[in-house]
């Protein structure tokens, strides 16, 4: 581990807002020691840039579902950190429930970094313990866990708890900077959005000789809604936020869609679908119109368009023009906003200042959940409805080992709103 010398070499030598950070942190230690709870290529990535937002921040524990990815994890961080990787054998948990004992191990800060499903359980717990928490987008996968999720947000807020979420497009300076200028009325009344993010295929495991069907399940989240919402929830929740984030988090008034599943229909793909036209209809009859699509062999394309009353926006390009008047484009740092959200969340824990953002992010992943509920049943689906939901999509006794039906593909017109 590096003496205090020696941080204070390392934060000398950063850049001005990292050398800023007080020395010590509310629990009265200088080290704040650092848990992460899902060791996948995301939780991994979220360590790494963890320790590189804090020179005095190590790995205390480590958690996954499956041992061998924390133990994977563990090598690759004592590879990397080796001066600041602290953990030992009794601190890498496994399993349904090791999320548990990793924020009981000691932890300050605790990474949430798991498959969507598991997000309200593992939030809560993290509150009710008073741990500062960074966790990924979404938070939830259905309307009672986002109304769980709201719960625990103020929970964090009546504790001082830093709550920072993983919808890193609010943590990119230039969007920051574009988006601030919409709201100073550089296009005049924002009208419409349009907004898109079409891709092709990802990863797929192929089931191995004693995988249960949990586990394969598990181990292919993304493609069983119960997991993951969805890829409108999942993945197209980034432009989504980012259309809230230009309305001033406002709600929708309803959400219609066209959605299927037209080339993914191989068992492997789970009961997800692979693509998502949703309008989404604003007060003051401002549209979002939302397109999503992972299917290989198309054209790819993610961007969004902000149409106002006196000109446009180009949220992805950084650029404004005006009607009539001069282009604007972003010109000033541009850090990585991976980076920038643990920056933030450190310098926060560092000055006792609070950022809670579970408000935010708990509506947020509910207009992806509106946007699939569309698409699944052809309906047009209000906002109220949908955070009044009933629809638990949590298997009942969940088990590792035991079996576990395949969910049936929606069908619009005959799934019904629950």
């Amino acid at each position: 581990m590096p003496s205090r010398r020696t941080f204070l070499k390392a934060t000398a030598a950063t850049a001005g807002t990292l050398a800023a950070l007080p020395q010590v942190h509310a629990g009265g230690s200088d080290w704040l020691k650092v848990g992460l709870v899902g060791c996948g290529g995301r939780g991994s990535g979220a360590i790494e840039q963890a320790l590189g937002a804090d020179p005095y921040a190590k790995v205390w524990a480590l958690a996954d579902v499956f041992p061998e990815r924390a133990d994977a994890c563990h090598a690759k961080l004592k590879a990397k950190f080796a001066d600041r990787t602290d953990i030992t054998a009794d601190r890498i948990f496994g399993g349904l429930d090791g999320y548990k004992s990793l924020i009981d191990s000691g932890v300050d800060v605790v990474l949430l970094c798991t498959t969507p499903a598991f997000r309200p359980a593992q939030l809560r717990y993290a509150v009710q313990k008073k741990k500062h928490i960074f966790c990924e987008k979404p938070m939830a996968v259905d309307a009672p866990g986002v109304r769980h999720v709201l719960e625990t947000a103020r929970m964090a807020k009546e504790a001082n708890l830093n709550l920072v979420s993983g919808f890193c497009y609010r943590y990119d300076l230039p969007k920051r900077a574009t988006i601030a200028k919409i709201h100073e009325g550089a296009i005049g009344d924002v009208l419409a959005i349009h907004t898109t993010y079409l891709t092709g295929y990802l990863w797929n495991f192929e089931r191995q000789p004693g995988w249960s069907d949990t586990e394969y399940q598990l181990r292919n989240w993304m493609y069983y809604t119960w997991l993951s919402g969805d890829h409108i929830v999942e993945q197209h929740i980034h432009s989504l936020d980012k259309a809230a984030w230009v309305l001033k988090d406002a709600h929708p008034l309803n959400a219609i869609s066209v959605a299927g599943r037209q080339t993914r229909v191989e068992e492997k793909w789970g009961n997800i679908y692979d693509h998502f036209a949703t309008v989404y209809e604003f007060p003051g009859n401002v549209k979002v119109f939302s397109f999503c699509r992972q299917i290989s062999g198309c054209a790819n394309d993610v961007n969004d368009h902000v149409i106002g009353s006196k000109g446009s926006a180009q949220l992805q390009k950084h650029t404004i023009e005006p009607t009539g008047g001069p282009k604007w484009s972003y010109s000033g740092e541009s850090p990585n906003m991976y980076d920038q959200e643990h920056l933030e969340l450190f310098q926060a824990i560092r000055s006792g200042k609070t950022i809670n953002q579970g408000e935010q992010m708990a509506y947020s992943t509910m207009l992806g959940i509106l946007g699939r509920m569309a698409g699944y049943t052809g309906k047009k689906i209000t906002w109220d409805q949908a955070m009044n939901s009933q629809e638990d999509l949590m298997p009942k006794n969940l088990d590792l080992k035991a079996s576990l039906p395949f969910p049936p593909v929606a069908k619009p017109g005959r799934t019904k709103f629950e």
